[in-house]
């Protein structure tokens, strides 16, 4: 198994993150960003997106993604981490496609802004706007979690890799942040995992 893309991406690590709860033994190659390979056309006859990260798993290439993290869920997780039941599945499931389509956009402002961009570059009304509805969408989070200790349930799931990976960047950044306890609580579960300090608290760049 192979794993491409750099570790400083939202998106790859959620994949390094899965594959680290899993046990999986794979080989990482940095790609993206400053390590350059994905314009090189081995990796766009893979990947013809030209995106991380990207698995190779035998004779089997995906992009995206959560569509990764389902795969090695079905192929390699055991309950309760990748539930058997379609309802179980499907209420974890709900929470990757929610964190990653609604705070691509603020999340992005807030991080480019305040991580990659240097301070005369800085666009702190994109900054503002961003936070605010960050926050907005973690108040939704937070009340799920009211209800049980994981997005996914009683027990860390699928439902959990992307916000978990967001959430790292959230806690991080210089930035106001609302009281929300059970998000807080979560997230305090969330690094105290091995597979989520190795794979996801890696330095902000």
């Amino acid at each position: 198994m192979q794993i491409w893309g750099r570790g400083n991406s939202t998106n790859v690590r959620k994949v390094l993150w899965c594959a680290a709860e899993l046990g999986l033994a794979y080989e990482h190659v940095n790609a993206g960003g400053a390590f350059g390979l994905v314009n090189e056309p081995a990796y766009r006859a893979m990947n013809p997106n030209g995106l991380v990260p990207c698995l190779k798993d035998g004779d089997l290439v995906l992009w995206e993604s959560n569509v990764i993290v389902r795969y090695l869920a079905r192929q390699y997780g055991q309950e309760p981490f990748a539930p058997k039941d379609a309802k179980a599945w499907a209420g974890a499931d709900k929470w990757m496609d929610w964190a990653s389509l609604s705070f691509g956009a603020p999340f992005r402002d807030v991080f480019w802004n305040l991580v990659r961009l240097p301070p005369e570059q800085r666009n702190m009304a994109e900054v503002a706007r961003g936070t605010e509805q960050c926050a907005r969408l973690m108040t939704l989070a937070d009340a799920a979690l009211a209800e049980t200790p994981y997005l996914s349930g009683r027990d860390l799931g699928i439902g959990d890799i992307p916000l978990g990976c967001i959430a790292y960047g959230w806690f991080s950044m210089p930035i106001e942040r609302p009281e929300l306890p059970h998000l807080a609580a979560w997230y305090a579960r969330l690094t105290e995992r091995p597979a989520f300090q190795s794979s996801v608290m890696t330095p902000l760049t």
